[in-house]
Parts: C-alpha cells; sequence; structure tokens
C-alpha cells in the first residue's frame, strides 16, 4: 500500500508516533511518504519505501501569517497525482485534517479518490481544539474523514464529549519499539550523575505549561529530603526558565540537570529509578511508557490516558493531579523497598511489552484496509 502520512516533525508526542508508524510501516514492505514542512526529528535511518516531501511557502507582503494550510493541502495533492497514493493518515487534527480534506476534495475534481484517516493525539481535542477559533473546523474535519482514531479511549470520550461528532472512533493505542526502548548498561554515567549512591528520577517532555513541570521539582524537593537523589529533566521549551528560578528558589539547583533535548533517550532512561510524569493533560503518556520499557517504575498524575499505561501500585503509583504531597510520599515508599523497586520494574517491562509496535502495527494495518476498501466501516478496536 501506497501511504502518505502528514504530521508535525517535532519532538512532540504526535510527530514521535506518526514517524514511528511510518518506519514500521515501510519495514513491512508498505511504501510511506511523509508529508511536512522539515524532515521528523526521528526520520534517522535509510528506508527504500520511505520518502520525504517538503511544504514550502512562498513568502509574499500580503500575508501577516504564512497560509500553511492551503500550501499542505496543495503538496498533498501533488504528492498523490504523482505517486498514486491509496490512502492518508494526517496525525494531530489541526491544521491537517482540514487541509487533508481540501485536498481530497480538489482531487475529486480530477476524477481521483484518496480516503484519509485523521488520527487524534491530545491536545488538538483537549486544549487547542476547544478553542472556538478552531471548534468548527475540527468537528467538520473529524466528521469527514473517512477513518478516525484516538490513542486511548480516555481521549476518544472526550472528543465524543466534548464535539459533536458522529463519526465512529476506533482506539488504537500508541506504541513502543522494543529494540530501541530497552535496558542499556550505562553504570558509568549513572555514577557520574549520581557519585555518591544517589537514587536517580527523571522527566521528559516539551516543556509546556500543561506538563506541570513545577509539580516534579516539587515532588523532588520533598523526596530529596528523606532520600539522596537527583534529577534530571530531559527537553526544552516556554516554561525552562521559569523552572530553573524554581530549582533556585527552593535550594535543589545544584541536584538537578537540565539535559535539553536528546535523541538518544533510551540512554538516558536506562538510568533512572523512577520516572515522573505530573500532567493535567496526558491523552496517552509516550513518555511514561517509553520509560516502562526501559524498566523504571511511574509516579504520575491521573490525567487523561495515563492510567491506562500506569497499572496504580503495579508500574507505578497515581496520583491526583496536583497532589504533590502523595506523589512524592508514593515515590519514597518506593526509592525505600529495594525489593518493591525491583519488582515494580520487572512489571513496567512486562507492561511495555503489551504495546510493543509488533502488536499494534497490525491493528493500523487492519484498519487502512477497512477504511480503503469500505470507507463507511469504521471497526473499533478500543471495544
Amino acid at each position: 500500500m501506497k501511504i502518505g502520512i502528514v504530521c508535525y516533525p517535532t519532538y512532540g508526542g504526535s510527530g514521535v508516533v506518526a514517524t514511528e508508524l511510518g518506519k514500521a510501516l515501510a519495514k513491512v514492505g508498505h511504501q510511506v511518504h511523509f508529508i511536512t514542512y522539515s524532515q521528523p526529528s526521528r526520520l534517522d535511518f535509510f528506508n527504500e519505501n520511505i520518502y520525504y516531501h517538503e511544504v514550502s511557502i512562498s513568502s509574499y507582503p500580503l500575508f501577516q501569517y504564512l497560509p500553511y494550510e492551503s500550501a499542505l493541502a496543495s503538496k498533498i495533492v501533488n504528492v498523490v497525482i504523482n505517486e498514486k497514493l491509496d490512502l492518508l493518515h494526517v496525525h494531530y487534527a489541526i491544521p491537517h485534517a482540514s487541509a487533508a480534506f481540501l485536498a481530497k476534495q480538489i482531487l475529486k475534481t480530477k476524477g481521483i479518490h484518496i480516503p484519509f484517516i485523521t488520527t487524534l493525539h491530545g491536545t488538538d481535542i483537549t486544549l487547542v481544539g476547544k478553542d472556538p477559533s478552531f471548534e468548527p473546523v475540527v468537528t467538520f474535519s473529524i466528521n469527514e474523514s473517512d477513518g478516525v482514531t484516538a490513542v486511548s479511549e480516555s481521549l476518544r470520550q472526550e472528543t465524543y464529549d466534548e464535539f459533536e461528532i458522529v463519526n465512529k472512533i476506533a482506539v488504537i493505542p500508541n506504541f513502543i519499539d522494543l529494540e530501541r526502548f530497552k535496558k542499556l548498561r550505562k553504570d558509568h554515567f549513572k555514577i557520574a550523575i549520581c557519585p555518591n549512591g544517589e537514587k536517580l528520577l527523571m522527566h521528559t517532555s516539551n516543556f509546556r505549561k500543561v506538563k506541570r513541570i513545577e509539580d516534579i521539582v516539587k515532588v523532588f524537593h520533598i523526596v530529596k529530603q528523606s532520600i539522596p537523589s537527583k534529577l534530571l529533566l530531559v527537553g526544552d521549551g516556554p516554561e525552562r526558565s521559569s523552572i530553573e528560578m524554581l530549582c533556585r528558589d527552593l535550594g535543589v539547583q545544584d541536584d538537578v540537570r537540565f539535559l535539553g533535548k536528546l535523541d538518544v533517550i533510551e540512554e538516558v532512561l536506562s538510568l533512572a529509578d523512577l520516572f515522573l510524569l505530573t500532567s493535567e493533560k496526558e491523552s496517552f503518556g509516550l513518555a511514561a511508557l517509553e520509560a516502562m520499557a526501559c524498566e523504571v517504575p511511574i509516579i504520575s498524575s491521573d490525567a487523561g490516558g495515563i492510567p491506562e499505561v500506569n497499572i496504580h501500585g503495579v508500574t507505578g503509583y497515581i496520583s491526583k493531579i496536583g497532589d504533590v504531597e502523595d506523589m512524592a510520599k508514593n515515590a519514597i515508599s518506593l526509592l525505600q523497598d529495594e525489593n518493591k523497586l525491583a519488582e515494580f520494574k520487572v512489571n513496567a517491562l512486562s507492561r511495555a511489552k503489551e504495546f510493543d509496535i509488533e502488536n499494534i502495527l497490525p491493528m493500523y494495518e487492519r484498519y487502512y484496509e477497512e477504511v480503503t476498501s469500505k470507507s463507511w466501516k469504521f471497526p473499533n478496536f478500543g471495544e
């Protein structure tokens, strides 16, 4: 099958999932065409079945804001015609679903039918999509999609609750590549960061406000008073400067390291004793799943789809959003009990294996076949 994938090329969850899905599809023989404004950050290997088409926008003085959606739709039309695509799979509703719909209508005038699937990833629904300036377009684009998937049951239900959706939404969860994400022997790195045998706590994200990274620092501040420990913060974003200031205010700046964006995140995850995820909005919790694959238990909030990944009392602990005291208490109890910590590490890996890409990829392939052969039928893998 020839598949066009439209996504954001950044480090965010939707771009990561779209890229990894495309790479997996290419490995099993599908021809995959990425259509976006720059090469996806994880498109880091060569495969004869992978193609990249850059969306370029000409600068014109009339436009205060460059019309990316129109340029994207035009590029999609061009790629579909020249590469004879069978299907479009767009990730993140805004603006990809509406651009795909426009491209589909243009192609229809040329006698070409191209079905498109929209995958909802989270903030395109929970935050951006609810904005009155976007909501009508989001609702229309979802309803006009030939197939719709959501990465968790929580996101699926929230979409139905918040929007007037008449289309069926299939739940196909996010996935993990266990060949890449696995515990690596990096003891020398651990010693360099924790020279006196301290416990290592870790978080990775794009440092947006919704991630509540201030809660992570507050949890660490409490944990450190009971257990010698260090904190690694991986990623970057708009909240970094305020988080650095909070570290200084709490007097933990010497025990917190900001590593910025990393491509080999699995190497750092292998060092951690606990992974912290305190988000107030989280459609799935891909960062947590990557940590679990590296045998790291999770201390998390109960936001969105996180409880569908992190099992309370088995792979980690779950607290109410913003309950820093409870998160710290759970972290301390686990770090103080080496036997339970070892048990949770085993459980975390076992749970991660359920989301192995080898288990999830066939679900997408079946869904693709359903949509391309009978566009009116939308099987729900979440039921």
